[in-house]
């Protein structure tokens, strides 16, 4: 296991892979202003016993991946009122991009799997290149319904504080924000968060613009139910119960859409992936793999 680049397009992707490649795919997409780093090691190590080729990757905008730099940033205004003119690219750009990293490693089609904001983006590779997906499964996220999944209202001061400026004030906001939105027992899990909001902060965590524009492209995205009716492959809905972020409501939503999906509800999981339930998550994704067989 070593980070890797490659082209894509105009971008280069910084990723990771774990077991054998002549297994077949499995590629995680993380969520919004996270980098693949939060999809913890022993995950991927379990997927990959399980004879998954696991991937995982940081999206534009994030960690090692290319920063859009030159790009126009959103406002706090433009954000508010979903102006699409604040929006530097689509989530459906963020779904191409993963895309281009299958082809950029001569995979032809994988299992997809998303977290929050990669949900929305793996739904959309299956939605727009069903031919590269084997199967979905979409955890802790939504169908861009504007009355599902919308976050609790106490989260929304955590969401609009200043982006923090130093190494410190990262990992104690990262540590203060999953408190709120953590699963239960987070207190055992506070030096996993704290390691994570490390290394990420050193990979290059800084970029406040990048990821203000991913947000652009969440806000700004249309609702998916329709297109995600039309789906017919096997498909995955893990959501927590104490979900205060996205609600679990986006959950139940996104497994009624799809035709046949099965819907997993963690008890006590909130908006992370805690390392009490990551076995059960991860042999539902390959049992998800293996229907797709």
């Amino acid at each position: 296991m070593e980070e890797q680049f490659t082209r894509v397009g105009d971008l280069e992707l910084c990723y990771e892979t774990f077991g054998d490649p002549a297994d077949p795919a499995l590629l995680l997409i993380m969520g919004l202003g996270t980098q693949m780093v939060a999809w913890p090691v022993a995950f991927c190590e379990r997927l990959a016993a399980r004879g998954l080729h696991v991937i995982r990757f940081d999206n534009r905008d994030i960690g090692r991946s290319t920063h859009l730099k030159g790009a126009p940033t959103p406002s706090l205004l433009q954000l508010a009122t979903r102006d699409r003119r604040g929006a530097a690219y689509r989530l459906e750009d963020m779904a191409a991009d993963a895309v281009g990293l299958l082809d950029a490693l001569g995979i032809e089609a994988a299992h997809v799997v998303g977290a929050s904001m990669g949900g929305m983006i793996a739904q959309l590779v299956a939605i727009g290149h069903p031919g590269r997906t084997r199967s979905l499964t979409s955890i802790m996220s939504t169908t861009g319904n504007r009355f599902k999944g919308q976050p609790a209202m106490r989260v929304y001061p955590m969401l609009l504080k200043s982006p923090p400026r130093d190494r410190h004030a990262a990992i104690e906001r990262t540590v203060a924000l999953f408190r709120l939105v953590g699963s239960t027992g987070f207190e055992t899990m506070e030096g996993e968060v704290r390691e994570i909001a490390a290394v990420s902060w050193e990979r290059g965590n800084g970029d406040r613009r990048g990821t203000a524009r991913q947000m652009a492209a969440i806000v700004t995205a249309a609702d998916r139910t329709r297109e995600l009716r039309r789906l017919d492959l096997p498909a995955l809905v893990i959501h927590g119960t104490r979900d205060k972020l996205v609600r679990p409501s986006g959950g139940r939503a996104t497994a009624q859409a799809i035709p046949g999906a099965r819907l997993e509800l963690v008890d006590g999981m909130g908006h992370d992936l805690p390392r009490w339930g990551l076995e059960r998550i991860a042999e539902a994704i390959a049992d998800t793999a293996e229907r797709a067989a």
